[in-house]
């Protein structure tokens, strides 16, 4: 059975870098290259860092919390050495290594032991075959996530990264229009392999084909690795390649930065960062389908999203729950969608849609009418109460035969089909009494009069 472990990488969501004010940048924000720099994030000679980031040192506190992770109050960056065109120092600043204490150590998420999670610094953006180098990510925050070598397979470490991302969206900690990376550590201790490390893989899908790849590279017939390796998957070919026998930790020289001072985390600030935390997406998973009664489909869908969640919580105090599913998982989710929204984007009051809620529950609107005045919330929702008149389902069968007849004089056709056979005309002529109405009409109302009318 394999033995898998991780090294993931996020970058903190921050408005600024680590050890300078420049804009932290990265991944689709960026348009033009070497625009968010200055002589620190490009290492000009003579130039000292800031103190780090209050709000980076703050997300990573929080990570390591919500990961189960032990924080440490004393924290000393090191410099991790290589040669590299990336790296403008020449070292990275970061809190691995030997001489280290990292932000976060012996943690548990969802059954997968936390070696560690620390704070680091991001290097540059080197073009190989250009030979060109950007330095706009140079000191942009990052996370590193360490595991222990726990998962058995490939699908393991998918479902378990993809709950880890939608916790770490609960605390806004990581930019998710950025991305991750994962290095991933793939042993087959029954064969007595040594382990093998693939670097820098960047979508959940390559992370699924590169240990597969790797599992049934090391299974077969004379590459049991005998020393430890450091590969790179090839997304093309769907496999690995040596780059490297791996390092060890002297190889990189670490050494304490006389520059940066030990951060010292007073243990009321841990304290209360840990009071603030939301519920994580389990534990509101396991509210919902056990003290709602929701299903765990619709349930699921609800917890992807913290602002989702919370939202739909608000609206089951005074709402019933089951409608409230519905139109939330998805009506509100498919008007989002549309106009390439989110929730918080949108000033939707949750009273508003407690109002429209009640008043199609009480049949004051139809659910097509209902619809349009969710559609209309693009930038801000208002009352559909006051709307109720002009909008009001209507339900008198003597008004709604008005209707039926005129569409039955005007549909010769479809009313022909219908009798000839095709039953589905019917809904054509439907979706003619609902158009004339403005939507209004009660729609099972209508179904019964046509039919018996066109019998």
């Amino acid at each position: 059975m394999p033995k898998i472990g991780l090294e993931i990488h996020g970058y903190i969501d921050t408005n600024e870098k680590l050890f300078c004010t420049c804009k932290a940048e990265h991944g689709a924000k960026l348009t033009n290259p070497n625009i968010n720099i200055c002589p620190i994030c490009t290492a000009q000679p003579g130039c000292k860092p800031l103190l780090p980031n209050n709000a980076a040192v703050e997300k990573a506190i929080q990570i390591a919390l919500i990961l189960g992770c032990t924080v440490n109050e004393k924290l000393s960056w090191q410099r991790k050495h290589y040669s590299w065109p990336d790296l403008p120092k020449g070292y990275q600043n970061t809190m691995s290594g030997p001489h280290s204490v990292a932000n976060g150590i012996n943690g548990k998420f969802l059954g997968i032991r936390i070696r560690e999670c620390h704070l680091e610094e991001d290097p540059a953006a080197w073009n190989p075959e250009t030979g060109e180098v950007d330095y706009n990510r140079s000191g942009c925050p990052l996370i590193e996530i360490v595991t222990e070598p726990d998962f058995t397979s490939s699908e393991e470490v998918i479902q378990w990264i993809k709950q880890l991302l939608i916790t770490l969206s609960y605390i806004k900690a990581i930019d998710k229009s950025a991305g991750i990376k994962a290095d991933v550590n793939i042993s087959l201790p029954e064969l007595k392999g040594e382990r093998v490390e693939i670097k820098n893989i960047n979508s959940l899908k390559n992370i699924q084909n590169a240990i597969e790849s790797e599992i049934k590279r090391q299974s077969e017939k004379g590459n049991i690795p005998k020393i430890q390796e450091t590969r790179m998957f090839d997304s093309e070919k769907g496999i690995t390649k040596l780059m490297r026998t791996k390092e060890q930790a002297q190889d990189y020289r670490f050494i304490s930065d006389p520059d940066l001072p030990t951060l010292v985390i007073d243990k009321k600030r841990i304290e209360t960062i840990k009071a603030s935390l939301p519920e994580t997406p389990q534990e509101k998973l396991s509210k919902l389908i056990k003290q709602h009664k929701i299903k765990k489909k619709p349930a699921e869908i609800l917890t992807k999203k913290l602002e989702i969640v919370e939202f739909f919580e608000k609206i089951i105090e005074k709402a019933n729950p089951v409608l409230a599913v519905r139109w939330i998982t998805e009506e509100l989710l498919s008007v989002l969608n549309y106009n390439k929204k989110e929730l918080e984007d949108v000033q939707i009051s949750p009273q508003h849609f407690i109002e429209l809620l009640e008043m199609i529950e009480k049949k004051i609107l139809t659910e097509l009418k209902a619809k349009d005045i969710l559609r209309s919330w693009k930038e801000k929702s208002s009352s559909p109460k006051a709307q109720a008149k002009s909008h009001k389902q209507i339900s008198d069968k003597g008004e709604i035969e008005k209707l039926v007849d005129k569409v039955i004089k005007e549909n010769a056709k479809a009313v022909a089909d219908y009798k000839s056979g095709e039953k589905n005309a019917i809904n054509f002529l439907i979706g003619q009494v609902m158009k004339l109405s403005n939507k209004r009409a009660d729609f099972a109302t209508a179904k019964t009069i046509l039919e018996k009318k066109l019998k």
